[in-house]
């Protein structure tokens, strides 16, 4: 079948399955343009077809997706082509998902960030194996946890959210089971068996009941509970106050520190604002408020400036501009929510 995105995404229909499959495992299946127009022409098409009951996406080699094509970002930004169309289609893509009527289930067997997370997170189902990885990276590169993540990272138990977004931190499957971010754990060996039940059941939840194995999954690494009393407090400065408080007492609270501290400052007060917001609002309006934001992001410095530390010279010491939270005012921050008149984005999908 084939609905577009060239080499980079292939399509299948089987019995009662549409299966999406990420072809670009050179580039750790980076997200691009035509991919998610792609996606969205499968989406269309099949859910109109009677003899599909649900969608698998998944990602060949050792990712599922790293996340979107940053570098061709920083190109088409040398070029004087912010490129808000990718944008644009991307985010629609997202809500769609979120509301899409049939169940999506992402097959997650390896790196799953940023742009990934994107296509795989809104579905109702997200199997992921002892090979997973997932994280929202974007304030270690002068970005904002986007994608939805306004959406689902505040709705994550014990502050597990703010973590995630603040940090920019890696985990496993084991905290994703026990925060919600994956609905199943199945082996890794038992992947392709479950994709053909999969294929020829006419209800993908029983069918995933019957696969997983929550009972071996991995254990979880972190303490959440010690995470949730951290992140526990009214505002951006009050949580950096009390990390810095048991800094050198308690490890957790110092490593926490030390990676929040080296992200952008301003990334960090724009994430922190965007999962207050969102926690209140729905994901066709955290689609438009994050739009807002991406905006901003790609009219400034921070974004091309940690693309270019942590991919273009690979220095891994990228200059914030402010270089502080503390230089980071409220006004800026306001400033990338604020509406963009005509500008805004269109098209978004709502909930029934």
């Amino acid at each position: 079948m084939n609905f577009g995105g060239c080499d980079d995404i292939r399509f299948e229909k089987k019995h009662h399955c549409g299966v999406i499959i990420l072809t670009r495992p050179k580039a750790l299946n980076a997200i691009n343009n035509a991919m998610v127009e792609a996606i969205s022409a499968a989406l269309n098409a099949w859910q109109d077809d009677a003899d599909v009951r649900h969608i698998i996406i998944k990602g060949e080699g050792r990712a599922f997706s790293a996340g979107g094509d940053l570098l061709d970002l920083y190109k088409n930004h040398q070029s004087g082509d912010l490129h808000f169309a990718f944008f644009r289609n991307e985010y629609r893509l997202n809500a769609r998902m979120g509301v899409y009527p049939k169940p999506i289930i992402a097959l997650i067997n390896g790196i799953v960030m940023g742009g990934g997370v994107g296509i795989s997170i809104h579905g109702r189902f997200r199997v992921m194996t002892e090979n997973a990885v997932f994280a929202m990276p974007e304030v270690g590169i002068g970005f904002f946890p986007d994608v939805g993540g306004s959406h689902f990272l505040p709705r994550l138990p014990k502050k597990f959210g703010h973590y995630l977004a603040l940090t920019g931190e890696r985990i496993r499957v084991g905290d994703a089971i026990k925060s919600g971010l994956a609905t199943h754990y199945v082996p890794a060996d038992a992947l392709d068996e479950l994709e053909e039940a999969l294929a020829v059941a006419k209800d993908a939840a029983t069918v995933l009941e019957q696969y997983a194995s929550q009972q071996t999954c991995p254990p979880a690494k972190l303490d959440h509970d010690e995470i949730e009393r951290l992140f526990s407090f009214d505002t951006l400065s009050a949580i950096i106050d009390g990390l810095r408080s048991e800094q050198e007492s308690n490890p957790v609270a110092g490593a926490i520190l030390t990676a929040l501290l080296t992200k952008s400052p301003t990334s960090v007060a724009v994430a922190y604002q965007q999962l207050q917001t969102g926690a209140h609002i729905s994901l066709a309006d955290c689609m438009r408020m994050e739009y807002r934001i991406l905006v901003r992001m790609l009219q400034g410095h921070e974004f091309y400036e940690g693309i270019r530390a942590v991919i273009v010279d690979k220095c891994n010491k990228p200059i914030w501009q402010p270089a502080t939270l503390a230089e980071v005012s409220q006004q800026n921050v306001d400033a990338y929510f604020s509406s963009l008149g005509p500008d805004e984005l269109t098209g978004v999908v709502e909930a029934r």
